[in-house]
């Protein structure tokens, strides 16, 4: 399968294992969502989750696939802040778990030109 093809698939499979982990693993994410959002953490790990699986859903879909990697792009622009907040409140854990919140910042860059570049590719076989 060329890496064109590959792509798409890749970034749903993300998408989909990052939803069944908000939604199996729920608590590690509650942690880190932003305080100033209204409700419950749970709530949001719990939307999260689904969002990505339905990101996931429509990404591999190749008639879905423009619309759901636009949306994939916002929504790594969207949980930023969690990623923040997690940066800031593990800043005086052991070393390793520093670097893998500090780490995750830097990640949302790949991940947005990642599912843009997708839909871009999905625009040019419409």
């Amino acid at each position: 399968m060329p890496r064109s093809q590959r792509s798409p698939l890749l970034l749903a499979g993300l998408l989909a294992a990052a939803g069944v982990a908000h939604l199996t693993v729920p608590r590690p994410y509650d942690a880190i969502v932003p305080r100033s959002l209204p409700g419950n953490p749970r709530t949001w790990t719990y939307a999260s989750g689904v969002a990505e699986l339905a990101l996931a859903a429509g990404v591999a879909l190749p008639r879905t696939r423009k619309a759901a990697a636009t949306a994939a792009a916002a929504f790594f622009v969207g949980v930023l802040p969690a990623n923040v907040k997690m940066a800031v409140d593990w800043r005086h854990r052991p070393a390793p778990q520093r670097a893998a919140a500090f780490g995750r910042l830097p990640l949302q860059i790949p991940l947005v030109l990642w599912a843009r570049g997708v839909a871009k590719s999905a625009e040019d076989k419409s």
